[in-house]
């Protein structure tokens, strides 16, 4: 059993910008040090009346955490609200498991080698979570949102950081609250060798983001009934918090790197600070003034490392840099899903003939053209329109093209023999059906299943 730091003790503090640039020049790490971690997030609900399981109710996601043990998870306890240590987390040889806000549970895997591998953890992981689901007659379901849930309907969980978060987002915000609750991603998490391949990468995925987000789209309904959109849970995002979300303008610019992502997270503003085995809410706070001592929450403390791994944790752009880049743009959804959104990125970005032929189709847009094609792709998905007069279509496939050859000669140089393009397939099935996830379930909802949500259920749990 394992608890979160209660105390910094003598961890140093702030003092130099070099201190604040260490943790993204700590991720530089050779070609053949590169990992792969894929995170993904599933929806809990009971069998008999398909609502969200609180945390402490018999079989709820307290219960859900434990019974985990069973396969050798040991808990994180962390201190509740109201003072009760819980359990808010699983650690194990496969990574972590872990709650969001409204119980959505979520496995951030452990930094892999290959695909074959990622694959075969998202497998474990989702045997395990159908046996203990059998035993509470719970259900995971692979969406990208509730499709009938209300936020009142929905538990929160006993995080700290989750009722700062809860008071803070609707001053920000329209939909924070349901980014919070209703909503699930897959994400992968990667590696970079330099400063440069960190820049090269970083402009190229949050150029391509949007083809992630058609590809994965999978959050057509809410409350119940078609929202309007192919990803709502994409369309949440420009709705949720200005100043910690979107495509980064600046990435793009001349000479970006370390040094001006750092600056941008100064002015990102804070959430919490973590003392003594609490957070103290310091929402809306600024870092900046933190590092000068005149931190409200802690007037006359200077911030230690923690604090700012903490804040680096706590933007949500399309594409994030901690020590490593996440790719964030895509819905929830089935196993075969959760293993080709990683395959899409590692053709991408882990082969330098593939990574400059990403880049080639994308850097002559302009600033205005990328973020007009992130603001349509929700509603549009394969069919928004991206500069030269194309569709988003026609350059999915050439994406696709260019990650499966990535991804061959991934194979041919490393150890493992065997390439690892066969996981992009269910994206190669979307762009020739020329329909999104979203848009099958659609055409289900208004034809076979007559308009009901419980047919679903049963179509897509785990």
């Amino acid at each position: 059993m394992s608890t979160r730091k209660a105390s910094e003790g003598e961890e140093p503090r702030i003092e130099s910008r070099a201190q604040l640039i260490a943790p993204m020049q700590a991720g530089e790490k050779p070609a053949a040090r590169w990992r792969i971690g894929t995170e993904h997030e599933k929806l809990v609900y009971r069998r008999s009346d398909k609502a969200a399981p609180s945390y402490h109710e018999p079989g709820g996601i307290r219960d859900i955490l434990l019974a985990m043990q069973e396969f050798g998870w040991e808990p994180v306890i962390e201190e509740g609200p109201d003072g009760t240590p819980d359990v808010i987390a699983m650690s194990g040889s496969d990574g972590t498991i872990s709650l969001e806000p409204a119980g959505q549970l979520e496995l951030s895997g452990a930094p892999l080698e290959s695909l074959h591998q990622t694959c075969a953890e998202t497998g474990r992981h989702l045997d395990q979570c159908r046996a203990v689901g059998e035993k509470f007659g719970v259900g995971f379901l692979g969406l990208g949102m509730w499709p009938d849930k209300t936020r009142d309907e929905l538990p929160i969980m006993p995080k700290q950081r989750y009722e700062i978060m809860k008071r803070h987002m609707p001053r920000v915000g329209n939909l924070g609250l349901d980014m919070m609750l209703r909503t699930c991603t897959i994400q992968v998490n990667l590696d970079y060798s330099s400063e440069a391949d960190m820049a090269q990468k970083f402009r190229t995925g949050l150029a391509l983001q949007p083809v992630a987000t058609a590809l994965f789209a999978n959050s057509p309904f809410t409350e119940g009934k078609p929202n309007g959109f192919l990803s709502y849970r994409s369309h949440i995002w420009t709705d949720t918090d200005p100043q910690r979300t979107g495509m980064l303008p600046f990435v793009f610019d001349e000479g970006f790197g370390y040094e001006r992502y750092v600056d941008y997270m100064l002015d990102v503003p804070m959430y919490f600070v973590f003392r003594e085995g609490r957070y103290i809410d310091a929402a809306g706070q600024s870092f900046r003034d933190f590092l000068k001592g005149e931190l409200p929450a802690l007037p006359g403390e200077l911030p230690t490392e923690s604090d700012w791994e903490d804040h680096l944790s706590t933007a949500f752009p399309e594409v994030r840099l901690k020590s490593f880049l996440e790719m964030r743009g895509a819905d929830g959804g089935p196993w075969n899903r959760i293993c080709a959104l990683p395959a899409l990125w590692v053709g991408l970005l882990y082969d330098q003939t593939a990574l400059d032929a990403a880049w080639d189709l994308v850097k002559h847009w302009t600033m205005e053209e990328r973020e007009s094609l992130r603001d349509t792709v929700p509603a549009q998905g394969l069919a928004a329109p991206v500069p030269g007069g194309r569709t988003l279509r026609e350059l999915s496939r050439e994406v696709l093209d260019i990650a499966h050859a990535g991804l061959v000669a991934r194979g041919r140089s490393n150890s493992m023999g065997d390439n690892e393009s066969g996981f992009l397939d269910p994206l190669r099935e979307i762009v020739e059906r020329g329909k999104v996830p979203a848009e099958v379930l659609l055409e289900k909802f208004a034809g076979e299943w007559g308009g009901d949500l419980n047919r679903l259920y049963e179509a897509k749990s785990f």
